[in-house]
């Protein structure tokens, strides 16, 4: 049920990761469609932009190339020229009138020699001067077909080609036919959004928004209404998919196309708006939408399905749950109290091995023991002979060579009773230089018997470390009877003892003997390189142990020159921190 319970929480991480996924997924599309496709339709329209200017300029050039052949037509007109000749002209006007319409120019007028309208299609004209105007005084000063461009009193401007009437080397008047580009004009606003025409100048002179006529290009797309907040906020809705925009008109974003005419440095700009480029993009857009929309769908719809599942498996496991939470119960109930018996019984283990010192080191002790009690037996044989000799002085000697003996006798019984006894709970700061001594003192008489070369090397300053001593004590004792036994079949046993201190205190105990053949098991419990009946393989086990609870720990390995290292590894004391004995304590 564990196992299922993992099993359901991966998977339902699983599928929270593949609806992040599918996020991500998302709306990196349409990030990515939008931008790709924004650019794409974008660059078509404005070659569409591009295309339908050259076809805007082409009727514009057709236009003006249409109307400057009509000066030079009407200039050798015979009707017109005996009529500024004989100063009659009834009949000019109407005649002009019939020239306008089956030419399809805007106007036509005849000026005389003093710039007085005699004749024109707009009657209202007849008798206006225009001595001062451009296209007077410029086909005067040129005999070809003049054009020029006016201001007209309807805010617009007048196109016109002019030249003057010369008859027999005089000249008698001038000819001003107007180009109709306003009707141009017209049929662009109806198509585009906006066409602009400027001169050689930058001066608007044709366009499609009228306010725009007269003005430069800055000066005419400042000319807007000043938006809202409301509007402001909806443009900024509106553009934030849109590529940088080249303009605004009315309001709007727009990309600019400029297009060189071949006619006196002209120039056409044609503004798009982005609007058709939006809206097909918009429909692509809610297409993947759409397709991402109905995949969330379906995925929200297995996990619904899923947790229904999942929702009916939990209540049927849940009376099984509940047995096991009961079981696992009774279970840690019985653990705990193995582990309190364990407990007792590695304790049992480490004073068996404690006592099965003790008997190793009975008959060097009973022999420690026996040569100063033969030595009070001398020395009171003595003091009662001195006694009776009289000689109380000499006796009192004896006497007090007899209490020496007593107190070294003393020292080694209480010596073994405090090995003897178990370890308490409670760390205290221990001199690792006295706990070995105190070792030292209690093996003194194997070390006797064997004649063993013991080398020390020990420093001058106390090397603290926070433990229990008689389990320290107990630690040292089985790394010398190893050693003891290891050098057993070794002519010149020698045992070197050396403590130092660093980060940490070290304690190693070196042989001269063969050395451990198998270093990985060496502390597993009951393992032995003794032959049987000579130890049970738990003394360095608990050894082992012992400096895990303090804080060490106890390594071995095989010297270069021969035999094996014990390095016993424990942390210094350190007066002012008190966690590693309060934990101890706990």
């Amino acid at each position: 049920m564990a196992e299922a319970g993992r099993t359901g929480a991966s998977g339902r991480w699983g599928l929270r990761g593949i609806i992040a996924a599918l996020m991500v997924l998302a709306v990196g599309t349409i990030w990515f469609t939008n931008s790709w496709l924004t650019a794409r339709f974008s660059e078509t329209t404005r070659v569409r932009t591009e295309l339908r200017s050259a076809l805007y300029i082409g009727n514009l050039l057709s236009e003006l190339q249409r109307t400057s052949v009509v000066p030079l037509l009407l200039a050798r007109d015979p009707a017109l020229i005996s009529a500024l000749t004989g100063n009659d002209f009834s009949t000019t006007s109407s005649r002009l009138i019939s020239a306008q319409k089956e030419i399809g120019a805007a106007s036509i007028r005849l000026l005389d020699a003093s710039g007085r309208t005699v004749g024109s299609t707009d009657r209202n004209l007849l008798g206006t001067n225009y001595v001062q105007e451009p296209f007077y005084v410029e086909s005067l000063r040129s005999k070809d077909t003049v054009f020029t461009v006016s201001p007209s009193p309807q805010g617009a401007y007048e196109f016109a080609y002019s030249r003057a009437v010369v008859s027999e080397g005089r000249t008698l008047g001038v000819v001003v036919v107007g180009a109709d580009l306003t009707r141009l004009v017209r049929s662009w606003a109806g198509i585009s959004d906006a066409i602009a025409v400027t001169d050689s100048s930058g001066q608007i002179i044709l366009s499609t928004e009228p306010r725009w006529r007269g003005l430069t290009l800055p000066e005419a797309l400042s000319v807007r209404s000043a938006p809202s907040a409301i509007s402001r906020a909806f443009q900024v809705t509106a553009d934030w998919t849109s590529p940088p925009v080249d303009a605004y008109v009315q309001g709007k974003a727009v990309m600019q196309a400029e297009t060189r005419i071949p006619f006196r440095g002209w120039k056409m700009i044609a503004f798009t708006t982005y609007d058709s480029v939006r809206e097909r993009v918009n429909a692509v857009l809610a297409m993947v939408i759409m397709a991402f929309a109905i995949l969330l769908a379906a995925v929200f719809y297995l996990l619904s399905r899923r947790a229904r599942v999942e929702s009916a498996a939990y209540m049927r496991e849940s009376a099984d749950l509940r047995a096991l939470n009961l079981r696992l119960t009774r279970e840690i109930a019985e653990r705990e109290r193995v582990q309190k018996e364990l407990r007792v019984a590695e304790q049992t283990v480490q004073q068996s091995s404690k006592l099965a010192a003790l008997g190793e080191m009975s008959a060097g002790v009973s022999h420690e023991l026996n040569q100063p009690l033969a030595a009070m037996k001398t020395y009171l044989a003595g003091a009662r002979v001195l006694l009776q000799r009289g000689r109380a002085e000499e006796a009192l000697s004896s006497f007090q060579r007899i209490d020496d003996l007593v107190e070294r006798m003393g020292a080694i019984t209480r010596q073994l009773k405090s090995y003897a006894r178990k370890g308490g709970e409670a760390f205290e700061p221990v001199d690792l230089r006295a706990a070995l001594s105190s070792a030292l003192v209690m093996m003194e008489p194997q070390l006797r018997n064997r004649t063993i070369r013991l080398q020390r090397h020990i420093p001058r300053y106390p090397v603290m470390v926070m433990c229990d001593r008689i389990r320290l004590e107990q630690v040292i004792i089985n790394l010398l009877r190893n050693a003891i036994d290891a050098i057993k079949a070794v002519r010149d046993p020698t045992i070197a003892i050396s403590v130092s201190s660093g980060s940490h205190a070290f304690l190693s105990v070196r042989d001269n003997g063969p050395g451990v053949s198998d270093l990985e098991k060496l502390f597993e419990p009951f393992f032995t390189t003794k032959k049987p009946g000579e130890g049970t393989g738990l003394g360095l086990a608990i050894s082992s142990g012992i400096a895990a609870d303090f804080g060490g720990r106890l390594t071995a390995h095989n010297a270069e020159g021969g035999g094996a290292v014990f390095e016993l590894e424990l942390p210094l004391h350190e007066p002012g921190h008190k966690g590693r004995s309060q934990m101890a304590a706990e």
